[in-house]
């Protein structure tokens, strides 16, 4: 059985996210909605929680967050693990606080589990049976190989398999442990839920805002970024970050970007094969997703190219206004 959506009977709180491909503009239109609706923005994003982990992880600086208050940044350290119980939990909590105040808050991130599983309501019961599992799983791999576990989790849960990195370990062991224990990451249905369907069993009145570029554009975008983030002295916070001590094996260090220069700086590939590296794999990330977003049938697509940040801005707001008026004649 899937996780649970336990939508409340009484009045659902109100949320507006931001979602999109790595590279796509969701931080900088999450301010100016901010700023528009006086309100505050959390992160929905798994490396921006670790402090010190900034220009590889794309985080906002005080500039770019234009004095909005933004959540759930910086909150952990590089060798904690952070989870979608625990991000579902603080998120709710923040979510709650601002309804109280009377405000809208914002949800911009690009990690599509955190995002569905908090507006989805996905239930998890970690229990101790949980790290003895994927203890057994790490020595599986061990002893016959990645595939050998990338195989079973296509038995148990094809369409976790055709999301997942199945090069990532981390990931498959981690699809593999929510299949297992009676709880689907990929949510399918046996019927094919309508758009409406879906947002009527979502936790919150939520306004869905994704962002969609055209392939190559996005391509270039992420390209240029990448460039920027190696301009900005990407090399040197992976040099300061390994000689405080943080290690390859650490949570923090396996996102895009950091374990490629950590590679480079031990040696193992040259400083321009890294930075290849890292565009190749933020364009798989980029389509892994895509792959993800189309599942979540409610978002409200908007394709940045050919108008200007204010005529995004505003066609958003007025969308979002006719939405939340039908949610509130429905209540």
């Amino acid at each position: 059985m899937g996780p649970v959506s336990t939508v409340h009977s009484a009045k659902r709180e109100k949320l507006i996210v931001i979602l999109g491909p790595t590279a796509s503009g969701k931080t900088a239109l999450s301010v100016e909605l901010a700023k528009a609706l006086y309100t505050e923005i959390l992160s929905g994003d798994s490396m921006l929680v670790y402090r010190g982990f900034d220009i590889g992880a794309a985080k906002p600086d005080e500039a770019e967050r234009q004095g909005v208050a933004h959540h759930l940044i910086d909150i952990c350290a590089p060798d904690e693990a952070y989870s979608v119980p625990l991000f579902q939990q603080q998120a709710k909590a923040i979510i709650h606080r601002l309804n109280e105040r009377g405000r809208v808050p914002i949800l911009a991130g690009g990690t599509g589990l955190y995002i569905k599983a908090l507006l989805e309501d996905y239930q998890f019961n970690e229990t101790g049976e949980h790290a003895s599992f994927r203890q057994q799983m790490k020595e599986l791999i061990e002893k016959e190989g990645l595939e050998s576990v990338v195989a079973r989790l296509k038995r148990e849960d094809p369409a976790a398999a055709a999301t997942v990195d199945t090069k990532n370990p981390r990931r498959v062991i981690r699809a593999l442990e929510v299949a297992h224990f009676g709880e689907t990451i990929s949510r399918e249905k046996a019927f094919d839920e309508t758009a409406e369907d879906m947002q009527a069993h979502l936790y919150y009145d939520a306004f869905v805002i994704g962002l969609r570029w055209e392939r190559e554009l996005l391509y270039a975008r992420i390209n240029e970024r990448v460039d920027r983030m190696v301009e900005a002295g990407l090399e040197q916070e992976v040099r300061g970050l390994l000689a405080r001590g943080v290690t390859r094996e650490m949570p923090a260090m396996k996102g895009i970007g950091y374990k490629e220069m950590a590679s480079y700086l031990a040696g193992e590939i040259t400083r321009e094969e890294a930075v290849e590296a890292i565009k190749t794999g933020t364009r798989h990330f980029a389509k892994r997703q895509m792959t993800w977003y189309r599942k979540m049938k409610y978002i409200h697509w908007y394709e940045p190219e050919g108008c200007t940040a204010d005529e995004l801005l505003q066609r958003i707001l007025t969308d979002m206004a006719g939405f939340f008026a039908r949610m509130s004649e429905k209540e």
